[in-house]
């Protein structure tokens, strides 16, 4: 495969040619004898011996469509606003951000090391600071724009995207735990990791979601340990599930987020007594592993989805990779609602 690979970026690299004509499922790729063989029968073989390849390149695809899209849409919105205030388009988004962005302080610089302190490689706090700042300014620079960028399009026509979206079939187990209900017209698969950082600075963004939404939404949790890197993450999806069986999932999954570098067993059963759970029960649970197959399970899943890192949210089946804003989220979503009235 990895030939097959190379020899197809070499003959890439060292060719003279035109694009080739897009093709659509039905056309024909091939000429076997006297059969045809066609594009879907190649996409069917490659998704059944490869899925995540499959999903990667494709997914791939459409987002390098859609962010063209968006920028497009972003650069001609901007150009029109800056034109109405005798702006530059460029000094126009420069006046936005700089009127949308608070200075990052001291203490959101400490509260971001220590809640990332495992992924500092050991570097003390006052070598770190500088990059952390910048890294927390961006971050707002690149939120302030995407707010601007949604503000005005509250103004102006509506986008009416007609590029179709991968979309992937994801199991759901009556086991799964969910906010929510089954009939809600977008479901929100989250494939998560309890150590993950990025896996709880999405949290809230979901909550915003479900208050924002309402009954609208769906919210599944499925587990995705990286046990590689977060060996404390199995056992602790383990004791939300058994938390879950005494209808606190969500409060220890809260928990849990909260007390990301306390995630020992005794810390575990520790957060059981604080939210008022059996102890003996949950403790018996725990040591148990009787929920060690369902996060098993959801890695099985995950892993033949393509997921590969976390978090990872399906949005009605259309991909989301990474703590996405909660613009991300909502443009999805309300694309999703409209789909449902067409």
């Amino acid at each position: 495969m990895k030939k097959a690979i190379f020899l197809t970026v070499a003959a890439t690299l060292l060719a003279c040619s035109s694009a080739p004509a897009q093709q659509t499922a039905g056309d024909t790729a091939a000429r076997f004898g006297d059969r045809a063989i066609s594009v879907k029968e190649l996409d069917d073989k490659w998704k059944a011996e490869d899925p995540s390849g499959h999903a990667e390149a494709t997914q791939k695809l459409y987002e390098g469509r859609r962010n063209a899209l968006e920028a497009i849409v972003a650069d001609s919105l901007i150009a029109e606003a800056a034109k109405g205030k005798g702006l530059s388009p460029d000094a126009f988004v420069e006046a936005e951000i700089a009127r949308r962005v608070k200075p990052v302080t001291d203490a959101e610089v400490v509260s971001f090391y220590q809640g990332n302190v495992s992924q500092m490689q050991g570097r003390a706090l006052d070598v770190m600071a500088p990059a952390i700042n910048r890294y927390l300014e961006e971050q707002r620079r690149l939120e302030a724009r995407m707010a601007m960028v949604a503000d005005l399009r509250k103004a102006a026509p509506a986008v009416r995207v007609m590029l179709d979206a991968p979309r992937h079939e994801i199991t759901l187990a009556a086991g799964d735990p969910a906010i929510g209900s089954a009939s809600a017209p977008v479901t929100i698969v989250e494939f998560s990791d309890f150590q993950c950082p990025f896996c709880r600075s999405v949290s809230p963004t979901l909550k915003k979601v479900r208050e924002t939404y309402g009954d609208k939404v769906r919210i599944v949790w499925k587990d995705y340990p990286l046990t590689q890197i977060h060996p404390e993450a199995f056992k602790a999806g383990e004791a939300a599930h058994c938390a879950g069986e005494q209808g606190k999932f969500w409060e220890y999954h809260d928990r849990l987020f909260a007390n990301q570098q306390a995630l020992q067993p005794t810390d575990l059963k520790k957060y059981a007594v604080d939210l008022g759970l059996d102890s003996a029960k949950f403790n018996a649970c725990v040591d148990a592993s009787k929920y060690g197959d369902r996060v098993r399970e959801g890695v099985a899943q995950g892993t033949s989805l393509g997921v590969n890192s976390t978090p990872t949210v399906y949005i009605n089946g259309r991909l989301l990779s990474g703590a996405q804003p909660y613009e991300t989220f909502a443009l999805v979503i309300d694309e999703e609602l409209s789909r449902g009235k067409n």
